[in-house]
This record gives C-alpha cells, sequence and structure tokens, in this order.
C-alpha cells in the first residue's frame, strides 16, 4: 500500500535526518530516529548484524574513524505504509572520503519504522551494496 502523502512526507524527513547524521558525525541523533528498543537492527556491509540502539551507534562511530568524511544522498525512495507501520525501499550513493581519496558507491536501503505517538522510528534498517 503507497502511504499518503503525509506519512510519505514524515518518513522521508526521518531518511533525511539519517543522511545528515552521515554528513555531521553525531550519533546521539539516531536516538531520535532509531527504536530505542533491544531488538532494533541493523543489517550493513562489513556486518552481519548489528542489535540495539547503543550497537547501532557504536558501528557508526566505528566505521566514522575509517573515514575523513561521509554522504547519504537518496536517488530514489519509495514509502508504503498500514496502520502504525511503514516501510521505505531506497537507492542512493553514498560517498566517503579516506586517506584523502573519495569513493562513491551505490547502495540500496530498506526500511521498516513504527509510529510511536506522533513520531516515525527506524525498526529495522538493511544496507546492501
Amino acid at each position: 500500500m503507497h502511504a499518503d502523502s503525509t506519512i510519505e512526507a514524515e518518513v522521508q524527513a526521518v531518511l533525511a535526518r539519517l543522511a545528515e547524521v552521515y554528513v555531521t558525525r553525531d550519533a546521539a541523533v539516531m536516538a531520535d530516529i532509531f527504536a530505542p528498543d533491544p531488538d532494533v537492527v541493523m543489517y550493513s556491509p562489513g556486518a552481519e548484524r548489528v542489535v540495539g540502539l547503543a550497537a547501532i551507534q557504536a558501528k557508526a562511530q566505528g566505521d566514522w574513524t575509517k573515514s575523513e568524511a561521509g554522504k547519504l544522498v537518496y536517488r530514489w525512495i519509495s514509502v508504503s505504509a498500514a496502520g502504525p507501520v511503514a516501510w521505505a525501499a531506497t537507492e542512493a550513493d553514498f560517498t566517503v572520503r579516506a586517506a584523502g581519496q573519495e569513493r562513491t558507491l551505490p547502495v540500496r536501503i530498506t526500511f521498516v519504522l513504527e509510529r510511536r505517538g506522533t513520531q516515525w522510528l527506524i525498526v529495522h534498517a538493511h544496507y546492501s551494496l
């Protein structure tokens, strides 16, 4: 079910905040984006699975120590929803600068989000190259 325009805009706003985290490298902001649940999960290249908000934040911080800068730019986003659950499929470019060299990789990312009160939170994310 394609999300209505309000839900689509709200979910895209969460994804935009996540993209901004890659620029600012502020792991604390992730606490406003990801659910605090012990079973929130993220799959990312190089890690089988990362479970729990603290582990997701630690994974991001560890990745940031290996580069000088990063940027995530969505090229395509599809948002669907049913009740308090939304899911998004994205195609994006992830650019990272490490050791003075910049490299851009195409990535696909899927998200599952849950509405809690007035806020959408990511409860599952899967990144793939």
